[in-house]
């Protein structure tokens, strides 16, 4: 074991190590970071990030918020672990709670990520006694080989292959592409209310309302993935409820335990007894520590109005960049925000904005993708979009010489 002090290690001899010790499977990390508070991390060379990454949706309340280390806290001095042999109040009121969120009524199954979530739900169909699935091209549903076989990204999909499932893939945002696909052979349609991986893109009006109609008269379930839009992201709870639909399966994951590993699929009435004993399990879903957490989160969403501060945090960063001649559009919902590039930049884009103190995501190689904790203050987001927009500046200069 190294005897080196973390506090003299620096940044890059962090990075020789990882190379040198875990699986290649990220590629070189942009930076080793040593802590966070609220919406701000530093990384081991003492440099201090404004974080509109969340480390992907996931940390909702940003970092170290003393309502979640609160709850963690407790909850290890009591109850740590107990396996799925046994149940615990914190599983028993989250999916209460969960459910009475969604609306429904229904039953949850508590996992540790979202792909895993997606895995029960796939599970879940097949109780159907139908094997065939249609998606969305551009969806991201997660990279266990059943979570993947519903992911459209041919670079994913393509090193694994021949992948479960029978799925049919439809270009998202189109309902008479579903309609065409979906038949009396379909056990669900599954789509993103928003699609988060493809950069905050969105599928138009009455969308969902043609998924659920087409899904219901075939005898179809229809299953939305909110693990990234879910939890207050999009300024709501769930991103469908503005859609008034009311979907057989929701899945969730990110957001939901403010930093914590935890999953949850939610099915709702019939949908709800498809997965019986030994159909599916796990070790770790739904432990008290990472109920505990979300439990945390949903009550300082609530306590601290976050679902509106999205809203209006959301709409001020999409109309702080919205104007940008380099900017060709913005989409999404709440903290969920998708920004267009005139060329395909987004990467260098994201480089050069981090190397000024702000965190984003190239989502695609025109576009950006922003999804901060829902803490985020209109001051921290100005700053933010005024560091975008210098760093967006020079490409649009060059594109005007270019011209």
């Amino acid at each position: 074991m190294s005897t080196t002090s973390p506090e003299t290690t620096t940044q890059q001899e962090w990075l020789g190590r990882y190379s040198a010790s875990l699986m290649n499977t990220f590629g070189t990390p942009q930076r080793v970071l040593v802590r966070g508070e609220g919406a701000y991390v530093w990384d081991a060379d003492g440099n201090r990030y404004l974080d509109l990454l969340a480390g992907i949706a996931v940390n909702a309340l940003g970092h170290a918020h003393p309502a979640v280390l609160k709850a963690v806290s407790e909850q290890l001095g009591t109850l740590g672990h107990v396996s799925n042999l046994f149940t615990t109040e914190q599983q028993v009121t989250l999916a209460e709670r969960l459910l009475g969120l969604l609306g429904a009524e229904g039953k949850v199954f508590f996992a540790n990520s979202g792909t895993e979530a997606n895995e029960a739900a796939l599970k879940l169909t097949r109780r159907t006694g139908r094997t065939r699935l249609v998606a969305a091209t551009g969806s991201f549903h997660g990279r266990t080989m059943g979570a993947l076989a519903l992911t459209s990204k041919e670079a994913y999909r393509a090193p694994f292959e021949p992948l479960p499932g029978e799925v049919t893939f439809v270009p998202y945002g189109d309902p008479d592409a579903l309609r065409a696909a979906v038949d009396e052979t379909v056990a669900a349609v599954v789509l993103e209310p928003i699609q988060g991986e493809a950069g905050a893109v969105e599928p138009g009006p009455g969308y969902l309302v043609a998924a659920r109609e087409v899904t219901a008269a075939h005898g179809a379930l229809l299953w939305l993935d909110e693990i990234q839009t879910g939890i207050g992201r999009t300024g709501a709870w769930f991103a469908h409820t503005a859609a008034g639909v009311v979907p057989d399966v929701v899945t969730l994951a990110k957001g939901l335990g403010g930093g914590l590993p935890i999953g949850a699929c939610l099915a709702v009435g019939a949908a709800a007894d498809l997965l019986q004993p030994g159909n599916h399990g796990t070790t770790f879903g739904g432990n008290p520590v990472a109920a505990a957490a979300a439990h945390a989160v949903l009550d300082t969403i609530e306590a601290e109005g976050l679902l509106e501060r999205a809203t209006v945090t959301g709409e001020r960063l999409r109309a702080g960049l919205a104007d940008h001649p380099f900017v060709t559009d913005t989409s999404g919902a709440g903290l969920l925000v998708g920004v267009g590039l005139a060329e395909a930049v987004a990467p260098q884009v994201q480089q050069e904005v981090l190397a000024r103190g702000v965190v984003i995501n190239a989502a695609a190689p025109d576009r950006l993708r922003l999804v901060p904790p829902l803490i985020l203050t209109e001051d921290q987001a100005d700053a933010a979009v005024a560091v975008v927009r210098a760093v967006l500046d020079t490409y649009a200069t060059g594109q005007e010489t270019d011209a």
